[in-house]
């Protein structure tokens, strides 16, 4: 099953086991092919050559606490990208509908975990990676605060953005797992009386995505919430200016060989984050820190926050672009502005899956930074 969906990056003969005792015993994981877990390889789903990646003391956490670690999961091309494709696996497919795209750039984190291969699974977030992959295949996903879970061992795209976080078919499975990380059970809590703020973005996804986020939000008005919508600007140049710039730096000696491993799109981004200055990087850190202003204000206004996790459901294998109603957009744009201005800011994120013709989209409920245990608590109301 799972090589139909170009999911699994290293799946050894025994799966890893440290303690067979723990909150999650007998769970299994997989984890994706950035994250340092020794013996294995780690290859980023690229010929290219990376630097040394140490043990990431999360996974080791979740093995102490019992879970089976499976083996590790492809991704798009160093996680530099929205699509799940890359040169060693190629495009990884959709378990609901194999002719579309997973989505990504933890494509076989979702994989595996929509396909029933493992529990949950460990992936990265640094503009969308956990989020699109877990709407566009039907799972959860959840991107904690900024630095809640320890990126250490990790191999980096952009340290400002990257995020490391979960995916599991339930609120419950991510919530397990956030205990057996942080320590903390998060309880059920009610949307009664919350003041909800809809992300105000209906020209950016299609007529049916935006009637599943009114449906959205329908439903927490029955559960006692009140949902007005909001206007919210992010200059997409901010997010790519760092996140290519601080990629280049990462991968700087893979760059200057004369064949540096990467595919084409790769090889192309990051030589255009070679090219970006130390002063247009300080300006667009300078623009983060005014977005984080206008966030904070926004969470004076409302309690929650909410918007739809990708723009249409998951795209035909070879699409590049999508029809919006402003028209023909290119994929990676139309994807990255719906969730990159929060892996930016670094706001707990949950991407809920809404079934949508046979296949999934998602919503994201975010709230201020810090607050994961009252996020995971309010999407345990969701069930």
């Amino acid at each position: 099953m799972d090589m139909d969906h170009h999911a699994w990056a290293y799946k050894p003969s025994e799966p890893l086991q440290k303690s067979s005792t723990g909150l999650l015993k007998g769970l299994t994981f997989s984890v994706k092919d950035l994250i340092g877990v020794s013996p294995w390889p780690l290859k980023a789903s690229t010929h290219a050559p990376l630097p040394h990646v140490p043990d990431n003391p999360v996974t080791q956490k979740l093995l102490l606490a019992g879970a089976v670690l499976l083996g590790k999961t492809h991704l798009h091309e160093i996680a530099l990208g929205i699509m799940g494709m890359n040169p060693v696996a190629g495009q990884a497919l959709n378990p609901l509908s194999p002719n579309r795209i997973s989505g990504g750039s933890s494509s076989g984190a979702a994989i595996t975990v929509a396909t029933r291969e493992c529990d949950f699974a460990l992936g990265t977030d640094t503009g969308g990676s956990i989020r699109i992959p877990a709407a566009l295949c039907g799972v959860y996903g959840y991107k904690p605060t900024h630095g809640l879970y320890n990126t250490q061992g990790v191999l980096p795209l952009s340290p400002t953005c990257d995020h490391l976080g979960t995916l599991g078919r339930s609120i419950s499975m991510i919530q397990m797992v956030h205990q057996a990380i942080t320590g903390v059970r998060p309880l059920h809590l009610p949307w009664k009386g919350l003041k909800v703020g809809l992300w105000n973005i209906k020209h950016w996804v299609t007529p049916e995505v935006w009637e599943t986020t009114e449906n959205f939000s329908h439903k927490l008005q029955r559960l006692g919430a009140s949902v007005e919508v909001f206007d919210f600007q992010v200059p997409a140049s901010t997010y790519s200016t760092i996140v290519l710039s601080e990629a280049a730096f990462t991968h700087r000696a893979a760059l200057e060989k004369d064949d540096s491993g990467f595919g084409d799109f790769t090889r192309t981004l990051l030589h255009q984050g070679k090219a970006i200055s130390a002063v247009q990087y300080l300006s667009a850190m300078q623009e983060r820190q005014m977005c984080l202003r206008d966030l904070k204000g926004l969470f004076h206004q409302y309690d929650v926050l909410i918007a739809p996790a990708v723009p249409c459901i998951a795209p035909l294998l070879g699409e590049d672009s999508i029809e919006l109603p402003e028209g023909k957009v290119p994929l990676r744009q139309a994807f990255l502005r719906v969730t990159s201005p929060w892996s930016m800011l670094g706001i707990p994120v949950v991407s809920v899956p809404l079934p949508l013709r046979g296949v999934s989209v998602g919503m994201q409920v975010m709230l201020p930074h810090g607050e994961d245990d009252r996020l995971l608590g309010l999407c345990a109301e969701l069930g």
